[in-house]
């Protein structure tokens, strides 16, 4: 665990419902995030993330536009994906995307690569499934190489070879902090380490004392290597409210709302009370009011060793101001909560 414990707050722009229960436009999800993302910075966040899909139930797919909105209207809370979907992009243009990002927010950048956990963006960027490995495997080797900042030189089967190509915005100061996002994979772990970037553990259910061996993995790696190890961060659903009860009575039927529709796109049964109940007991949801959602943070960061803690605090039409209520008592009051625990 780093001296410095980091806090972030986690959204993919989930379209969410106004008081009459409609379902609001994507256009004012977008306008309300950048209001979330203001207020994350005023109550003192350390980083918001910003989730990229390409389905009608979340709003963003252009994460670095709604950074660069809130980069305008704050000072000081670090800007991110949540996760940039990498196989299905251009490295170069998500580089100069995030470095232009960068520029803006006065070096505030970050961007967090993974895989995503849906696949819309392959059959609508035309990108085959068949290559889903070589697309990763590729792009983020093309990518560690151009957050160098030096001319890149390089050659792979997905697209023809650069030789001493300068790519412009550079990033201003140092080098863009480039994060990869890891589910549950022990080979991505190792390559974290390998090309030498911090890993963001997505925890989203079951205990999260089960993701142990891959910070540990994640360690050794960089033992091996002779190599200070690097930031592990993790990402983790969650609700602050007044009271558990609140919590969890505001924050059950729109999660249950969401994840019954994508379970029911995946083959998963559809989630009851006890589940909901057992997952906050147990698993990785982080439901409650402040000392309970501060004790269960606290836990996890002691277990895993961890440098940043997000929660990801949209879910399915929960309404913007239920999520303004939970980022403000999340800055305010478990924030200072963890760090005393943690003292």
């Amino acid at each position: 665990m780093s001296d410095h414990l980091e806090f972030g707050l986690d959204t993919f722009g989930d379209v969410t419902s106004a008081p009459d229960g409609t379902a609001l436009s994507h256009a004012q999800v977008i306008r309300n995030l950048v209001e979330e993302g203001v207020l994350a910075d005023r109550v003192g966040i350390d980083f918001i993330g910003v989730g990229e899909h390409h389905r009608d139930d979340f709003a963003v797919s252009s994460p670095e536009t709604v950074l660069a909105a809130i980069a305008a209207r704050t000072s000081r809370i670090r800007l991110g994906s949540a996760v940039t979907v990498l196989s299905s992009d251009d490295p170069i243009r998500v580089f100069q995307r995030f470095a232009t990002v960068d520029a803006i927010s006065n070096g505030r950048a970050e961007v967090i690569l993974g895989r995503g956990s849906f696949t819309e963006s392959f059959p609508l960027f035309g990108y085959d499934l068949s290559q889903y490995e070589t697309l990763f495997a590729e792009k983020l080797d093309l990518f560690v190489a151009l957050i160098r900042q030096k001319a890149v030189t390089w050659q792979g089967s997905i697209r023809p070879p650069l030789t001493n190509q300068r790519v412009f915005p550079p990033i201003e100061s140092g080098r863009l902090k480039t994060w990869i996002g890891v589910g549950g994979s022990p080979e991505s772990v190792v390559r974290a380490a390998r090309y030498s970037l911090p890993l963001m553990l997505a925890v989203i259910g079951g205990d999260p004392a089960r993701f142990k061996p891959y910070a540990d993995l994640y360690r050794r790696a960089f033992a091996q290597l002779g190599e200070p190890v690097l930031p592990i961060g993790v990402h983790s659903p969650g609700f602050v409210a007044e009271t558990d009860e609140a919590a969890r009575d505001l924050f059950f039927p729109p999660y249950k709302r969401m994840r019954d529709r994508i379970g029911g796109e995946r083959g998963w049964p559809p989630m009851g009370r006890d589940e909901f109940e057992r997952e906050i007991a147990q698993g990785s949801l982080y439901v409650g009011s402040p000392e309970t959602v501060a004790s269960k943070i606290a836990a996890t960061v002691r277990t895993l060793g961890l440098s940043r803690f997000q929660l990801k605090y949209s879910a399915g039409p929960l309404p913007h101001e239920a999520m303004l209520s939970c980022i403000g008592l999340y800055g305010e009051k478990v924030v200072p909560l963890v760090r005393d625990m943690l003292a």
